[in-house]
């Protein structure tokens, strides 16, 4: 796999409103989401950056940048992290999905690598899951343009480009019980995930 064509960066700039707190900062087995998400990621791929839309995270050893649009949401930071990417896929994962794996990352970028889209989405039940995806650096000026026209859910963004679904059926050969993509939104989340990955790491 030519991983040397794939760039890796973590989002980190949701405001944690149901939570409470900095979902980024919050522990599991004592180390922060945010560091967990970037060892993933390191573990696939060389240097992965974080794209954030507040400082302090670099007190954790990460390499940051900040977000063009602070405070646009995700698809800003999508456009962010393809604007300083000089490679031409480009893998983008939430700080927040700590049941991801590297069977996984690994499994969607040669699906990534093999593919003439703009991006390669997971699709979930609800729907795609695009915090969880790899997308082409020629999409950047098309998202960037949308930010900027005033969309602010990725999805929305999906209409100016060619996207590629990766079914259910073909993740769930990664997924642990089926929450591969089960992110940390409110305190009932981050207890499951605390309880779920502590007993899976010990057992």
């Amino acid at each position: 796999m030519a991983k040397e064509n794939v760039a890796g960066f973590v989002l980190a700039g949701g405001k944690s409103s149901r939570m409470g707190r900095d979902k980024a900062l919050l522990e599991i087995d004592g180390v922060t989401l945010i560091v967990r998400a970037v060892n993933l990621v390191q573990s696939v791929l060389a240097e992965p950056a974080v794209i954030a839309s507040k400082t302090g995270y670099e007190s954790l050893g990460l390499r940051v940048v900040p977000d063009d649009f602070p405070g646009y949401g995700p698809l800003a930071g999508i456009a962010t992290a393809l604007h300083i990417s000089t490679k031409p896929w480009n893998l983008v994962i939430a700080c927040d999905l700590p049941y991801l794996t590297k069977a996984w990352l690994e499994y969607l970028m040669e699906r990534a690598l093999k593919s003439e889209a703009d991006a390669v989405v997971p699709m979930n039940v609800r729907g795609p899951e695009p915090l969880c995806a790899i997308y082409h650096r020629n999409a950047e000026q098309r998202i960037r343009t949308g930010v900027e026209g005033g969309i602010r859910k990725v999805t929305d963004s999906f209409a100016n480009l060619r996207v590629e679904h990766v079914e259910p059926d073909e993740w769930k050969a990664f997924a642990s019980g089926g929450l591969l993509f089960k992110n940390v939104n409110s305190p009932t989340d981050y207890k499951e995930a605390k309880a779920r990955l502590s007993a899976q790491k010990n057992s």
